[in-house]
């Protein structure tokens, strides 16, 4: 049996610990973990081969989403040095983007047709790029405070994005 670290999601698909990864070579990897893991080719085995089948394949799957997603990537970096943000309630300081929030609630408030919502949507993937690239910087030159607050940043514009999402769904009537 394949035998995942559990101790470094990098390391379980043999990559660099860095923010920018190619998601396309993460997915390869995982497709083929996951086939040499999967609890079915386990099924002739015994109870304890079969229940570390399940529990790999579990490591493999949250290591995996944790991965391909860029925000739980960048706050599994942090914590991987010793900065952990995970359902913190710390708050911004930074008053620039305090602004930023207010009028992006506002025109999300506002919108009221498709064309209203890939405005602001568009308007939010690339503040979302833009903060992709800021953590990167930050977190190459080791800052990992500031690469920090980057993260607290990326976790208000996804979920802006998921309210963007539910706003559009609501508007035509999915």
């Amino acid at each position: 049996m394949a035998n995942p670290s559990p101790s470094n999601h990098f390391a379980l698909f043999d990559l660099p610990e860095a923010f920018m990864l190619d998601r396309e070579e993460l997915a390869s990897r995982y497709r083929r973990l996951a086939a040499a893991l999967h609890p079915d080719r386990f099924a002739s085995g015994s109870e304890r081969d079969r229940a570390q089948a399940l529990a790999k394949t579990a490591l493999l799957n949250d290591a995996f989403e944790t991965l391909k997603h860029a925000t739980l990537r960048a706050q599994y970096l942090l914590s991987l040095n010793g900065v952990d943000i995970q359902g913190e309630s710390q708050t911004l300081k930074d008053s620039a983007f305090l602004m930023q929030q207010l009028e992006w609630r506002e025109a999300l408030a506002e919108v009221e047709d498709a064309d209203g919502i890939d405005s602001l949507r568009t308007e939010i993937v690339q503040a979302r790029s833009e903060l992709h690239q800021e953590f990167a910087g930050l977190y190459g030159q080791q800052d990992f405070d500031s690469a920090a607050d980057t993260v607290r940043k990326l976790k208000f514009v996804d979920k802006m994005l998921v309210e963007i999402e539910r706003l559009e769904e609501s508007l035509l009537d999915y």
